[in-house]
């Protein structure tokens, strides 16, 4: 479970330019929902998603993750947290592109030091769909097929949490349907799902939605 406590998020404290992304945000997010973040551009929304996924601290307020606050904790220790609990799947992809497919979805079972990383990797890509992609450079590949490795990159170490950015932002209406289909999916196993989007189509197919303005919750 996600417990966000009056999170807010305060860029160049102390500093005349000093601008505030987040403001009193409190939230909860039980296991196995289906989330929705909406709002205009700049409203906060990646900043939380990023908040959410341990990649952005916060001014002030308190963060529980399955009942243990996240305030204080090491960098390491949030780092451990993010490898064995949350994927994230970015609009970009955030994929090395001279990389292979494999090579790619491996990369989170480095940190984890899981055993048969490639055998893991190869049954993730079944499951998406692309094992016959499996030795091919991400960079001979189209929008689509980049955005399902990088959803079985943020699968294969099994998180609890995914997190996506925009996932179908850049990809044409008929593929990024059938991406958010494969999100569907990964709900339905039980896996927690919190989505930035848009797409206010996409976004009422959601359990339930968040929607942000200047940087509060309406």
């Amino acid at each position: 479970m996600i417990e966000l406590r009056n999170i807010t998020k305060v860029y160049n404290p102390k500093k005349r330019n000093q601008f505030t992304a987040l403001s009193e945000v409190s939230v909860t997010i039980e296991d196995g929902e289906f989330v929705a973040i909406v709002g205009e551009s700049g409203s906060g929304k990646s900043t939380l998603l990023h908040i959410i996924g341990l990649l952005d601290s916060f001014t002030s307020g308190e963060y529980l993750l399955n009942g243990q606050s996240t305030v204080g904790e090491k960098e390491s220790a949030l780092a451990r947290l993010r490898a064995s609990k949350i994927g994230f799947v970015k609009q970009d992809f955030a994929l090395i592109e001279n990389y292979t497919v494999l090579d790619n979805v491996m990369l989170p079972l480095y940190p984890i030091k899981a055993s048969d990383k490639r055998k893991k990797a190869l049954n993730v890509i079944e499951r998406l769909g692309i094992k016959s992609l499996a030795d091919k450079d991400v960079s001979q590949l189209s929008g689509g097929e980049k955005q399902r490795v990088a959803i079985s990159r943020a699968i294969v170490a099994q998180p609890e949490i995914i997190l996506a950015d925009e996932p179908t932002g850049s990809l044409d209406s008929k593929t990024g349907d059938e991406i958010f289909e494969i999100f569907r999916e990964l709900n339905s196993s039980g896996i927690t799902v919190i989505m930035v989007t848009h797409d206010n189509r996409l976004a009422d197919q959601c359990g339930r939605q968040i929607a942000i303005k200047d940087g509060r919750l309406i």
